[in-house]
C-alpha cells in the first residue's frame, strides 16, 4: 500500500486524477477501521491531513459551506445556531475523540447509510461539492447517494466541502443505539422545518440500502399544513396527522434484520422517532409558551 501526502489541495486532486483508486483518508475514522479490520487493501492511500482548506467553514447569508475535513466537534461549538439538525447529529457521534478527528466529508466519502451525519444533511437540503482536475461541480444530497456505500462522485474527485442551508426553523435529529456511545446506529431520523417555504424535509439512517428522505410522509405533512393553516396560525398538529406522518416515514424504510435490530424494529422505531420530532420542532416553532405567532415568525 503506497501513502500519497499532498501538501496543497491542487496537489491533492493531481494525485487522484493520476491514481483514480486512491482512497482518501482524512480523520481515518471510517477508512482506518476498514483497513484494520482487513475488509478493505486499497493500492494507494491519499492522505488529505496537510489540507487546510479543508478545515475551514465560511458562514455566508443563506448557507453554510463546511469544509470536508472540519471536526463534528467544532461543527457542536461552532455552528450550532446556523446548522442545529446537523449538530444535534455530531453529538450522537462515537466518541470525544473520534468527534475531534472525523468530519462530514469522511461520512459521505463512505456512504454507509448509517452514518450520522446523512439524516440531518438531507433534511437541511445539503450540496456535495466535489472538484477534480477537470473542474467542480455541486451534487445535491438527494443524488449523491446511489447504493450501499456508493456514492455520485466520479473516480478523480474529491470532496472539499458540503454547502448546508442555514436554519431558518426548527431541526432535530433522533438516532436508537444498543448503548449512548460509540455505537453504530440502529436507525435514526432527521427533521427540518423550512417556514420560509412552507415546507418540511426529512432524512433517515440505517433503515434503507442508502440514507432516504420520507418524501410522501413530506408531501402529506406540507399539504395538512397548509390546508389547516397551521403555518399561520400556529395550532397544535393534531394526533391523526402525527400519526399519518410517522406511519408513512415508517412506510419509507426498506430495512434489513442484522445484529444491531431486526427490520420491523427499524421501521417501528422510525415511525416513533418521526412523530417525536415533528412534535418537538412544531412545538418549537409555535413557542415556548404556546402562544400563537404571526405569519412569517418563528418562535
Amino acid at each position: 500500500m503506497d501513502f500519497l501526502r499532498p501538501a496543497s489541495w491542487e496537489e491533492a486532486l493531481a494525485a487522484k486524477a493520476e491514481h483514480p483508486t486512491a482512497v482518501p483518508i482524512a480523520g481515518g475514522t471510517d477508512v482506518m477501521v476498514e483497513i484494520n479490520f482487513d475488509h478493505r487493501r486499497p493500492e494507494y492511500l491519499l492522505d488529505l491531513n496537510r489540507v487546510g482548506d479543508l478545515y475551514e467553514w465560511e458562514v455566508g447569508a443563506d448557507s453554510v459551506r463546511l469544509g470536508a475535513s472540519v471536526p463534528y466537534t467544532r461543527i457542536m461549538e461552532n455552528l450550532r445556531g446556523e446548522l442545529p439538525g446537523l449538530s444535534l447529529a455530531s453529538h450522537t457521534v462515537a466518541s470525544p475523540q473520534i468527534r475531534n478527528r472525523g468530519g462530514v466529508g469522511g461520512n459521505l466519502g463512505t456512504a454507509s447509510p448509517a452514518g450520522d451525519a446523512h439524516p440531518a444533511l438531507l433534511a437541511a437540503g445539503a450540496e456535495v461539492e466535489a472538484e477534480s482536475v477537470r473542474g467542480t461541480r455541486l451534487i445535491p444530497i438527494d443524488e449523491f447517494y446511489t447504493g450501499v456505500k456508493r456514492n455520485a462522485l466520479a473516480p478523480d474527485e474529491l470532496i472539499r466541502a458540503v454547502h448546508i442551508k442555514k436554519a431558518d426553523g426548527p431541526q432535530q435529529y433522533s438516532k436508537v443505539g444498543t448503548r449512548n456511545a460509540m455505537v453504530i446506529a440502529v436507525c435514526a431520523f432527521g427533521l427540518a422545518l423550512h417556514p420560509a417555504t412552507r415546507t418540511v424535509r426529512t432524512g433517515i439512517g440505517s433503515a434503507a440500502p442508502t440514507p432516504v428522505r420520507a418524501k410522501a410522509a413530506e408531501e402529506f405533512l406540507n399539504a395538512a399544513l397548509d390546508e389547516g393553516g397551521f403555518w399561520e396560525n400556529g395550532k397544535i398538529i393534531t394526533p391523526s396527522v402525527a400519526k399519518q406522518f410517522a406511519d408513512l416515514c415508517s412506510a419509507a424504510c426498506n430495512p434489513i434484520d442484522d445484529v444491531r435490530g431486526t427490520a420491523s424494529y427499524r421501521r417501528h422505531a422510525v415511525g416513533i422517532m418521526a412523530r417525536r420530532t415533528l412534535t418537538w420542532t412544531w412545538e418549537s416553532y409555535r413557542g415556548t409558551d404556546g402562544r400563537s405567532i404571526e405569519k412569517g415568525s418563528v418562535a
